[in-house]
């Protein structure tokens, strides 16, 4: 029997998938009775609250949370060549796709003298967060400053949790890739008060409030964002990472095994699914799975991971069947490994990211494939998008008329105010062609 269990859908119907389906048990509102003192404390103290928070969770006091200039400089100079050239590439790469994103503006001719144009305006300031807890992320640093620095914002401040083994300083290596970036704000701060302090700032300790924070964290961070959301804008509440793989019999079980795995060794809650037509190709993954797992780094983290509620295989009458459990699942990360994949791929609705076929593997994309990795997860792809360009954009109307435009409107507008009982709307306009 291998690590993870066994789910026959084969006879279910469409109505109950989501039901069905493994989940991590991960409940943000239990999370916000213990983010909630701290996002308020900060709101209310600033960075003093965010400091004892810091001590009191990372077990680091941080006397000043912005990281120097020198200290940014040192860990570019002391880091691993291969490494920054790895950071390098993975910038350009994400580069190329996030310059495709940029939304150029439309004006419409409504009427002859009347016109609307549609705008793109960058927020003005962003707060990035860089999660440290398990493992360090500097590849998260690609994908949060990218966007923002493509979409125009003029203003960005890194947030990342202090780290005791480095002297109250984020990993070196994050601090690395800010410097590579070009990203000269970095604060030594993580946990919901990281978010709590990017939303409210403290001016008396030169934080400015951000407009928009987006990043990946765990479920206290979630929290937190949902508690700020409204005073400023967030791209998602990201939870535990996911990887659902839709496979048919022509997958081949190592590589499989082998993704599976490779999400798993993020955290304990990671969730790990495949959906298959296969019996036989299940098998198979489960025994590579129990080779494999053995030879890894974090073998008891990648074995809870696997093993929990969250992470199944799931068996189904055919790919049809399949496609509906994979949109109701609505993973995070999707790998489409099946005979004509891409006709497969496309026909996916729910999912932050599709992988086709048996050469994209999910940590193409944490890494350098050129798409973003910051993704919703916890069923949230059903309605949310990845992190992108448009995560910093706005759109502003430019509405412009000539008086003989606005003349021609005024009987319509006239109409509609005296309907909605609102006859100021319509004086409003009226009072212009008044002698």
């Amino acid at each position: 029997m291998g690590v993870l269990r066994r789910l026959d859908l084969t006879s279910a119907g469409t109505a109950d998938l989501r039901g069905l389906l493994p989940r991590a048990a991960v409940d943000v509102r239990a999370a916000l009775e213990a983010v909630t003192p701290v996002v308020e404390a900060v709101a209310a103290q600033g960075y003093p609250a965010a400091r004892a928070a810091t001590l009191r969770f990372d077990g680091v006091d941080v006397a000043r949370p912005r990281v120097a200039a020198e200290a940014l400089a040192a860990a570019l100079d002391g880091l691993d060549p291969a490494v920054r050239a790895a950071l390098a590439e993975s910038t350009r790469r994400a580069r190329l796709v996030h310059e495709q994103q940029r939304r150029a503006s439309v004006e419409v001719q409504v009427v002859p003298g009347g016109t609307v144009t549609e705008r793109w305006v960058p927020v003005r300031r962003v707060g990035l967060y860089v999660p440290g807890g398990l493992a360090v992320y500097p590849s998260s640093v690609v994908m949060n400053v990218v966007p923002a620095q493509v979409a125009g914002v003029e203003s960005i401040a890194v947030f990342s949790p202090a780290q005791k083994e480095f002297g109250g300083s984020p990993h070196p290596a994050i601090l690395a890739a800010c410097a590579l970036l070009g990203v000269a704000e970095v604060y030594a701060v993580g946990g919901a008060q990281a978010i709590a302090l990017a939303a409210y700032g403290d001016l008396s300790a030169g934080i400015e409030p951000v407009d928009v924070i987006t990043g990946p964290g765990n479920v206290y961070v979630a929290a937190a964002k949902r508690l700020v959301r409204g005073i400023v804008g967030i791209d998602a509440e990201a939870g535990p990472t996911e990887i659902a793989v839709l496979a048919d019999a022509t997958a081949d079980p190592v590589h499989v095994a082998a993704d599976l795995i490779s999400q798993a060794e993020h955290d304990t809650l990671a969730a790990s699914v495949l959906v298959t037509d296969s019996a036989a190709l299940a098998d198979a993954v489960d025994v590579e799975v129990e080779r494999q797992v053995g030879l890894t780094k974090h073998v008891e983290r990648i074995r809870a991971a696997l093993s929990g509620q969250q992470s199944a295989t799931v068996l189904v009458r055919d790919l049809e069947q399949g496609l509906a459990v994979v949109d109701a699942y609505a993973a995070e990360h999707l790998e489409v490994i099946t005979t004509d994949a891409r006709r497969w791929a496309e026909r996916v609705r729910n999912a932050g990211c599709v992988f086709v076929g048996p050469h994209a593997p999910v940590s193409l994309g944490d890494y350098c494939a050129g798409s973003n990795h910051v993704l919703p997860t916890g069923c949230t792809a059903r309605h949310a998008s990845g992190l992108s360009v448009q995560s910093f954009l706005k759109g502003v109307h430019l509405v412009e008329y000539s008086r003989a435009a606005l003349l021609d409107a005024a009987p319509h507008v006239l109409a509609l105010a005296e309907a909605e009982d609102l006859p100021a709307h319509g004086a409003a306009v009226s009072v212009r062609f008044q002698s």
